[in-house]
């Protein structure tokens, strides 16, 4: 069979792996990682800009991020829409940068997050499966349309099984890597 065939479906998993990552980037772990910040925005001149285009971002410390906006007058809409947003940090202004302390997570805390990121990682498995599902029908209608053979819909099968189970793979050792950085203390 041709490996074309398998392109959507291995592109499909690829997003897949790549929303996860995502979603993850955005769960803190008790370090400070500038990506949580992706998703904050603010009004730039009329228009929505992420934070890491309007100021510079940095980790001086282990649980300290700083922002430094290129124009001091953004420094209140940053620190408003930090504070809006769900991160639970309150941001330090001291009229030139922005610190935001990230504290300690205690035991429990660390608990909620990993069960929160193996409940991504299902989710992201269950996507993977619903790929797997609909990329079968879809070689299962073609078999049925005569455009493939008995033995070609086998073959298929078992190649997209076997891209499943590299992707579920992947997304237990994005997990459990993710996992690992929250338990640490």
């Amino acid at each position: 069979m041709d490996k074309e065939l398998y392109k959507p479906v291995e592109e499909k998993m690829n997003k897949t792996i790549n929303v996860l990552k995502d979603n993850l980037a955005g769960i803190r772990a008790g370090r400070a990682n500038p990506s949580i910040l992706d998703k904050i925005a603010i009004d730039y001149y009329g228009t929505p800009t992420p934070i890491n285009q309007v100021a510079s971002v940095s980790v001086p410390e282990a649980r300290v991020i700083l922002i430094q906006p290129w124009e001091s007058k953004l420094l209140k809409d940053i620190e408003k829409e930090i504070q809006k947003s769900d991160l639970g940090i309150n941001p330090n202004n001291d009229g030139k940068v922005i610190r935001l302390v990230f504290p300690a997570l205690t035991e429990e805390r660390r608990k909620e997050l990993t069960k929160s990121v193996k409940k991504e990682g299902e989710d992201s498995k269950v996507a993977v499966r619903s790929i797997r599902r609909d990329s079968i029908e879809a070689m299962k209608a073609k078999k049925k349309n005569n455009e493939i053979t008995e033995d070609d819909l086998k073959d298929a099968e078992k190649d997209i099984q076997a891209l499943t189970d590299k992707y579920i793979a992947d997304i237990d050792r994005i997990v459990a890597v993710k996992e690992k950085e929250i338990m640490e203390v």
